[in-house]
Formats: structure tokens, sequence, C-alpha cells
């Protein structure tokens, strides 16, 4: 992301944020319109506006298209984006607050509670998700499904709704799972043990705010497989009786069927242990659901445990720097060594080829795909793994444009907030990213953000104008 390749958009901005006081009559007040002119619009499924004009009353999008359709109303301040392109906010639509980005927030996969003792590193995250709210709106986005974590982020969803300086956060709270974790990460989690504890988990989050419910249904033993079946239907019918849409995590072809079949609304990732059939993609697109493939996640821990920094999958100028320290340290080789093994092993190359494929085999079947990230788990950082991500699914094969709608429209149905973001038209919440590159023509251009429009304030990240 070179800023200096488009000067007179940062001229512009700079001048717009810091000398349009200049331009007032003293005492007069600013003006509640915003006008972003001359730039290219760009909407999922719809052709690029030239010459563009949007006018932004307060938070919401008032008028979008060309500057015919579109005058400046008297006396709105107007920024002049001649070379830009603008479209709606990104949405990372699988990130997790409760997570770090490095192993110190996963002591289930890589166990460092001795020199972060994790109720302390947990503690961190509570009380300053303001690193990662600054990474994604630096990283385009102003938008994320958090789907799964301690019980805090629930908060996080109620207080970022109306806020600029933050994205919105859609939360899950805590994840129903079919295995026992750690006890110190047990908060994040609900084990379904029985009946009783799934229809309690399931109205805790709905007192708690919950916008969904999140199943982690992970493989288990043969003899243990019909109770975990009978407590994801059980979770699934108190959802529906809660009035909230049922997330499921399942990456076999039998756990994924059988999610749709219980009424998920999102799976998230996808089938990584096979390649998916046609009667799996059927059952799929019949049912709607929605498929987050988070493609890049599996780098990221291959990224960590074999030493290796993801900065070289994508850019980590916005990533705060005590998170950017731990992505570029190399674990010593007794830590790494079963992980190493797994991730240069045959079977681990097979898993990334089966969810390319299968993520290709989906798209064109016209399986809705939406664009997240599982951010926060090892390797994958809060904020610019979008790029990563957006770049993974273009090379399995979604044309550019298919990604820029995944990140955007798609990824916003994922979570029912499409009447509110996801495309640039009146009515709509101004939540909006201006690039120097179209990203509807090559998703590596989603790198050159140059500021975003979060609930109608521009935000710009220091990051943005420096590098």
């Amino acid at each position: 992301m070179r800023v200096m390749r488009f000067p007179a958009i940062q001229i512009q901005l700079a001048l717009f944020l810091l000398g349009a006081s200049a331009c007032r009559p003293a005492g007069s007040p600013a003006s509640a319109t915003l006008v972003l002119h001359g730039g290219t619009l760009i909407n999922p499924d719809a052709a690029p506006v030239p010459n563009a004009s949007i006018t932004i009353e307060r938070d919401r999008i008032t008028c979008a298209g060309t500057a015919a359709a579109c005058p400046a109303p008297a006396g709105a301040r107007v920024m002049d984006l001649a070379g830009a392109y603008v479209g709606p906010g990104l949405v990372d639509a699988h990130v997790h607050y409760s997570q770090t980005g490095w192993v110190d927030g996963r002591p289930d996969a890589v166990n460092l509670r001795a020199l972060y003792p994790y109720d302390s590193v947990i503690g961190f995250l509570a009380s300053h998700p303001e690193r990662f709210h600054r990474a994604y709106l630096c990283s385009g986005v102003t938008s994320v499904f958090d789907v799964g974590g301690f019980p805090w982020t629930l908060d996080l969803a109620r207080k970022t709704k109306e806020t600029s300086d933050a994205p919105r956060v859609v939360a899950a709270g805590p994840l129903l799972s079919t295995i026992q974790v750690p006890p110190d990460m047990m908060g994040a989690f609900a084990f379904m043990k029985d009946e009783a504890a799934v229809r309690a988990a399931v109205r805790a989050q709905q007192a708690g705010g919950a916008e969904a419910v999140k199943v982690w249904y992970i493989p288990v033993a043969d003899s243990l497989r019909r109770h975990a079946k009978a407590m994801l239907l059980v979770a699934a019918d108190e959802t529906r009786k809660a009035g909230l849409r049922l997330v499921v995590h399942a990456t076999m072809p039998t756990l994924a069927r059988e999610a749709v079949e219980a009424g998920a609304a999102v799976l998230v990732h996808e089938v990584d242990s096979d390649t998916v059939n046609a009667e799996l993609i059927e059952v799929i697109k019949r049912a709607g659901t929605i498929v987050i493939p988070t493609v890049s996640v599996y780098s990221g821990y291959a990224d960590v445990l074999l030493g290796r920094s993801p900065g070289a999958r994508y850019p980590l100028d916005c990533v705060d720097s005590v998170t950017r320290r731990k992505l570029e340290t190399v674990l010593p080789d007794s830590l790494r060594a079963r992980g190493k093994a797994f991730w240069e092993s045959p079977m681990a190359a097979r898993m990334q080829s089966n969810v390319a494929k299968n993520l290709k085999r989906m798209y064109e079947a016209g399986i809705p795909i939406a664009m997240g990230t599982d951010g926060g788990n090892p390797g994958t950082a809060h904020g610019p793994s979008v790029f990563g991500e957006m770049e993974a699914m273009q090379q399995a094969g979604m044309p550019a444009r298919a990604v820029f709608a995944s990140a955007t429209i798609v990824a916003a149905r994922a979570l029912a907030l499409e009447k509110e973001i996801g495309s640039v038209e009146p009515g709509k919440r101004a939540d909006l990213a201006v690039f120097g590159a179209d990203p509807t023509v090559d998703a590596r251009n989603a790198r050159q953000v140059r500021f975003v429009v979060r609930n109608g304030v521009i935000q710009v990240h220091d990051k943005l104008i420096h590098h």
C-alpha cells in the first residue's frame, strides 16, 4: 500500500480533516452532510460508476450514483476522490476477539502458559479491544462477526453498534462444544453435556445479547457420535425458539451435512478432510446456507509452526507493535516439533488442497460464499489477514468481483445485516472503504486502502498515511 501513488487523495484528505474549520465563519457549525465526489463507485454485483458522487447525512447514505444524479447539497462538505475507488466497507465474517493472533491465545494448540499466563492474556484482550478495532479499520474492515469467545465479546457488540472508531461487531458469545476444553478456557465454551445444559447455554446466550449461536461440532469417538448429533439438534431447536441464527463449525462431509439439515444458517470453515460431492453441494445449496471457507487460516498455523512470518502473505503495517513482535517470533523447536511434523506432511498438503478445490466447487455451484479469516488464530492477525484471505480465494478460482462480493454483501448476509451494510445504497449505513485501485478487478488491490468511513465519520489510520 503506497499512498504516494495517489498524493492528491492524501493532500485532499489532510486538508479536509485539518483545515475544514478555516473555511467556515467563526461560530458556524460543521455541516452534517458529507459528499465523496469524483471517485469510481464500486458495488458488488453492479457495474462500476466513474466520476460518482456519494452523499452522506450523518450516519446514512442518502444518494449514490453519477455526479449528475447526486449533486452536492448546499453547504455540504465535499471531498474530491478523483482516481480512487469507493465501495462498501469490507466485512470479516469470522473473527475471535478472544484470541490474540498468536499462540498465546490458543494454549490448547501450543501451551505457552508459563511465559504468557492465560488469564492475563484474556484480561488484556478484554481491556484493550481498541488494538484490534484500529487494525480492522486500517484494513478497510467496517464490520466483523465474532463467532465465539468469552462473554465480554457480547458487550463489544453493544458498544460498537453506533460508534465510529471501531468496526461494528456482531457476536455469538461462548461456543457450544461437543468436546471439553482446558478449564481456563471454559468461559469461552459451553460443553454440550446433555439436553438441559445445551438449552440453558442457548438461553444464556440470548439473555446476554448474542446475535447467533455457534456450535463447535468437533469430531468425537464413534461411541459418542449419536449423542453429539442429538445435542446439535437440541441446540438447533433451542436456537430457533430464541429467534437466533445457528452457526456451525463442521469440517467433515458427514458433520457438515448434519449441520445443514439441522438448520445451520452459516457453516464456518468448510470440508477439509475430503472433497465435497455433488450430493452435499446440493444439500447446502438447497438450504441456502452461507459458507465461510477461511482458506488462509491453515497457512497461519503453518507459518507459526514452521517458523515463518505471516508478513510474507499479508502486510503487517496495520498490526499493533505487540502483536507484530509475536507474529515475527520463531518458536523453539521443542514447541514446534509436533506442529511442524504435521504441517510438513502429505496430510496437511491434501487438507489445504481440499479446501481450495471445495471452495471452487461450491462457488461454481452457486452456494453463497462469505469472506472470513478466523482472525485471532495463530498467524491470522486481526485486520490485514483479510488481504491474505481474499487473495487465497481468488487463487482458488473465485473471480475478483466475486471475492469482493463475498467480502461485502454476502458477508453482510452472514451477519444478517444486508439491509444495513454490504453495498453503497441510499438508506444504508455510511460504512465505506476508499481504495487506490479497484479490488473488483484484482483482489490484491484491496491492500490499497486509503481510508474508511464508519457511521459517516472518516477514519484515517496513521499507518495508511506513512507507508
